[in-house]
This record gives C-alpha cells, sequence and structure tokens, in this order.
C-alpha cells in the first residue's frame, strides 16, 4: 500500500499535503482557495469539496 503525500484540491487545482494521520471524512483546507476538503480517500488521497453545514433552527 502506497501512501500519497500530496493531493490535487478539486477547486483550484492547487497541491494539497496529506499528513499521515488523515481519515476518510476528515476535513482539510486547501493552501491555494482556503475552501474546506474532505478526505473521500486515502489510497490514493483524494479529495471533494466538504459539505456546507446548514443551520436547522431548531427543526
Amino acid at each position: 500500500m502506497t501512501t500519497a503525500t500530496a493531493s490535487i484540491c478539486p477547486d483550484c487545482t492547487e497541491t494539497v499535503p496529506v499528513s499521515a494521520g488523515l481519515r476518510v471524512t476528515s476535513i482539510v483546507v486547501c493552501p491555494g482557495c482556503k475552501v474546506e476538503l474532505e478526505v473521500i480517500s486515502l489510497d490514493p488521497a483524494e479529495f471533494a469539496l466538504a459539505p456546507e453545514i446548514e443551520e436547522d433552527f431548531g427543526e
């Protein structure tokens, strides 16, 4: 099993470093565009735009 040390931001195509402690569903911030990314795969490392947390207003 090979572990990638970087992957690409799906929003701006900047290289995003991958740390050893990442897990699927972890959130990282792109150093280029500052968008939050969710880890969706580890081998190879792959990111997706993190879902926005919406207020439910007590519903």
